[in-house]
């Protein structure tokens, strides 16, 4: 509760003070009225940047310290702004005290204020608010040393304004610290100017630091004082460089509070880098222009005499530089922003030199070239391969190889964006596609790992089998025809009865290892492939099936022609998936013919079909399964299931693959 009422009494302080900056301007204006200034009075007096400084800072000073009032830069805002507001109100209210005929005291006591109140803006409350920017607390521990240091000599900025000893209007007192020996100290304040410059610097030096080490976050809040400060340096520079520059030009610092206030409350509003960008391009291009012009004239000022051709020649030199920079300057600018994505060729060979690498080098790839916060490869929603940290905007595409989806690229959105600009969307799906055919073969390498896994195991499943019915049945059937033998042996001469039976024991037995030998074979491949060929033993099983399962008659066709030989293996995959689809048409359908067809092509093909009437989709059991994988084991395709004409069941194997060469 009482935390509630801290924060409430602060954003009523914060309100309140930046109503006063209100009044003191407004009341400045009144004043300057009834003193008799027009515009550009006003504006030689300070009164309308001073107004407008004072009016930007304390209004963004409030409005950071209501909605951030934890924060001290909203209050190191609010007091520039009492600061420049104080001056605007006493330029004005002096003469009109003297035309009133006040006394002298009260003027120069307003003198005074007005001398000393704007100088604290510049010397302490905007470097040190730069300083503190955006968080509100030092970048660390040592630049605690920096502030404390801005705040001890801040009084000798005031002292030098304050004291200097020139009227702030004719025919006014000087103001109570005006100093008699102020000339005498001239070292000491080119020495606080000096101060000045590098408190500005070092402010501009931790804000660089910060965004070097800043999250996106952080980087997107910098670019609004980048974008402000870029702004206010190209119209000040002139200002104190270049004697004449309208005074008016100051009028560009009050963009540094606004952009700060927009980005401590809303630094996600508009894509501040593309405006950036602009800004940069045009800013250094001004100063290319500038800096030209001066050359070139001080250079053609001695070639060419006469002052009529002179700022021609200037001119024309001046835009022949100008032209073949500025796009120089723009592709600069956007690189350090944007990455390379006005190089899309570059990004491509810098996925291509990281595919062999492996997908977590593609994707820091695509993220460092194109300067994205965050950059995914997700398969099935698992995050495969991931660089950089999620942003609260993330954008999926889609990567499709042969018309399906393998995977997805989450991009996370630049700071100061909603969204993905079609440039962006350009260079991206120019890296698609290799990155698709990557996972697709990814999955390939894996799915064909798999499947070695499962193929061995499936062979050591299938030796342990065998071992098994060897150990458990067949051994000891040999075993105990041999003592049998050894037992007939030694009594055929001595009890040929009992010789005789152990000879009959012995003939069965030797009939069940035969008969598990036989079965053994028949399980590892059926011997009528063997014996008949595929296409005989095939139609041999179809003549056994004359019957279906309800006693009526069917007939079963097997169409053949022109088989080539085939690997041992395809052709058991085709015996098994064929006479099992046969045996389901019997067992389950009321079809009273079916056709079995075998066709080889490019593709080997099986094909059971029957006029069996529809009964609804079919449920997948044992048998499909079985099938199923049959066809998958050698990279064939199966499918299954009614048709308007009755029950299919079709296979199709590859011929002249690497696993059909293997297989031979």
């Amino acid at each position: 509760m009482t935390e509630r009422l801290s924060a409430r009494s602060r954003r009523g302080l914060a309100g309140g003070l930046g109503a006063l900056v209100v009044v003191e301007v407004a009341l400045g204006l009144v004043f300057s009225a009834l003193a008799g200034w027009g515009w550009q009075q006003m504006l030689d007096g300070f009164v309308v940047t001073n107004g407008l400084m004072g009016v930007t800072f304390g209004l963004c000073g409030a409005v950071i310290a209501w909605h951030r009032p934890s924060n001290p830069i909203g209050w190191l805002f609010i007091a520039d702004g009492i600061g420049h507001a104080t001056t605007t109100l006493g330029g004005p209210l002096a003469p009109v005290l003297a035309d009133a005929g006040a006394p002298v005291s009260a003027q120069r006591l307003v003198v005074t204020i007005a001398l000393l109140a704007w100088p604290w803006s510049i010397g302490l409350f905007l470097p040190l608010a730069l300083l503190l920017f955006p968080t509100g607390r030092p970048l660390s521990p040592r630049w605690r040393w920096v502030s404390l240091g801005i705040i001890v000599t801040a009084p000798l900025f005031v002292i030098e304004m304050g004291g200097s000893g020139e009227p702030i209007s004719p025919g006014l007192p000087n103001g109570y610290l005006a100093i008699p020996s102020y000339a005498d100290l001239q070292p000491l304040w080119t020495a606080t100017e000096i101060r000045n410059l590098v408190a500005i610097l070092l402010a501009i030096s931790c804000l660089v630091i910060r965004f070097r080490r800043a999250d996106e976050i952080g980087r997107r809040q910098l670019l609004w004082l980048l974008l402000a400060s870029v702004i206010a340096l190209l119209f000040v520079t002139p200002w104190g460089l270049i004697a004449g520059t309208p005074i008016f030009v100051l009028l560009a610092i009050p963009l540094i509070p606004i952009a700060v206030a927009v980005a401590v409350v809303r630094h996600q509003l508009l894509d501040i880098r593309l405006v950036v960008s602009r800004a940069l391009t045009w800013g250094l291009l001004t100063l290319v222009a500038i800096g030209s012009y001066a050359g070139l004239a001080a250079i053609l000022g001695s070639l060419i005499p006469s002052r009529v051709g002179r700022p021609a020649a200037v001119t024309v030199l001046v835009a022949l530089i100008i032209a073949p920079i500025l796009p120089r300057l723009q592709q600069l600018v956007d690189r350090a922003l944007y990455g390379d994505r006005h190089d899309p060729a570059r990004i491509a060979s810098r996925v291509g030199e990281q595919l062999s690498a492996g997908l977590p080098g593609v994707v820091a790839a695509i993220r460092s070239g194109l300067h994205f916060p965050y950059t995914a490869l997700t398969i099935d929603d698992e995050i495969i391969a991931s660089d950089g940290i999620p942003p609260e905007n993330v954008v999926p595409l889609e990567l499709q190889y042969g018309g399906t989806s393998v995977a997805q690229l989450l991009i996370g959105v630049r700071s100061g964006e909603s969204r993905l600009s079609t440039m962006d969307r350009d260079v991206l799906a120019l890296v698609a596609v290799p990155l698709a055919v990557a996972v697709h073969a990814t999955r390939l390498s894996s799915e064909l790992q798999s499947s070695r896994e499962k193929l061995v195991a499936a062979r050591e499943e299938e030796r342990r089998r065998i071992r098994r019915d060897l150990h458990d049945g067949l051994g000891p059937t040999l075993t105990g025809v041999a003592f049998t033998a050894d037992a007939a042996a030694n009594l055929i001469e001595t009890d040929t009865n009992k010789a005789r039976d152990l000879l009959s024991t012995l003939r069965t037995d030797t009939r069940t290892a035969i008969a598990d030998v036989r079965r053994l074979v028949d399980d590892l491949r059926p011997p009528a492939l063997d014996e008949l060929g595929l296409v005989g033993a095939l139609q041999q099983r179809a003549d056994q099936l004359a019957f279906r399962a309800d006693g009526a008659t069917i007939q079963v066709e097997v169409a053949a022609d022109g088989l080539p030989a085939l690997p041992a293996a395809l052709e058991v995959a085709a015996y098994r998936i064929a006479t099992e689809a046969l045996t389901n048409v019997v067992r389950h359908s009321r079809a009273t013919s079916a056709v079995l067809a075998l066709r080889c092509g490019n593709d080997f093909e099986v094909e059971v079909t029957d006029d069996g009437p529809p009964n609804g989709a079919w449920r997948p059991g044992v048998g499909l399964h079985a099938m199923r994988e049959r066809a998958a084991e050698l990279g064939g395709a199966f499918e299954a299931g009614p048709t308007p004409t009755g029950g299919l069941v079709r296979a199709r194997f590859p011929l002249g693959n690497p696993t059909e060469s293997a297989l031979r």
